[in-house]
């Protein structure tokens, strides 16, 4: 297990580096990527919270009734609303609503690079740290299940697999990153992995 204070010190000196070069769903098969088009806006909030020594990252599991991504792991966030008067404003406001996460209980380090979607989304990922009286209370509408992962394990390069399905008639890859239960893949998986491939050259 690696110490707190340096994990925390690294992660910092990662984000103050940012924003950096933008990832996409379609980084294993660039092929695929479309034409240039106009990308909606979105912000996830990737949380961090100390527990018993350690960190661990808050993820959710999106509801099975949602039209789309249905059951897949993700960060808290969502699109950009109108009346949002920045991507990050719309990340905490989304983890508010999504898992209870009041926007006070939440200390940004910093901004990701941005990630493209296959849905056409252009997410700006900011991580937070989070104060470890925070109770998560999902929002049944929206998320199934809230759990923890230990960042230690997220940042293990040697934990991603690549994976493939077909989709749309071709075979696409991407990252997957199985932990228990749950499946960590596409977006997810693969801004995690740019992450950790930051926190390795730190």
């Amino acid at each position: 297990m690696r110490d707190p204070a340096e994990t925390l010190a690294r992660l910092k000196r990662v984000l103050d580096r940012q924003p950096g070069t933008r990832s996409s769903d379609f980084d294993l098969t660039p092929a695929d990527l479309p034409s240039v088009r106009p990308l909606r806006q979105a912000a996830v909030l990737i949380p961090l919270v100390a527990h018993a020594g350690a960190y661990q990252m808050i993820l959710t599991r999106r509801s099975l009734h949602l039209p789309s991504h249905a059951g897949q792991v993700a960060f808290p966030g969502g699109k950009v609303d109108p009346g949002d008067p920045t991507p990050l404003h719309a990340a905490l406001r989304e983890a508010q609503e999504e898992i209870g996460l009041h926007p006070s209980d939440v200390q940004v380090l910093g901004q990701m690079p941005a990630h493209q979607t296959v849905s056409e989304f252009n997410v700006i990922p900011y991580v937070g740290l989070v104060q470890d009286r925070f109770v998560p209370v999902a929002e049944p509408r929206e998320v199934d299940e809230v759990f923890e992962v230990p960042f230690d394990f997220l940042m293990g390069l040697d934990n991603y697999q690549v994976h493939g399905r077909v989709w749309d008639g071709r075979l696409r890859r991407y990252y997957a990153l199985p932990y228990g239960p749950h499946y960590i893949w596409g977006a997810t998986a693969r801004i995690l992995r740019g992450l950790a491939e930051s926190m390795a050259r730190t």
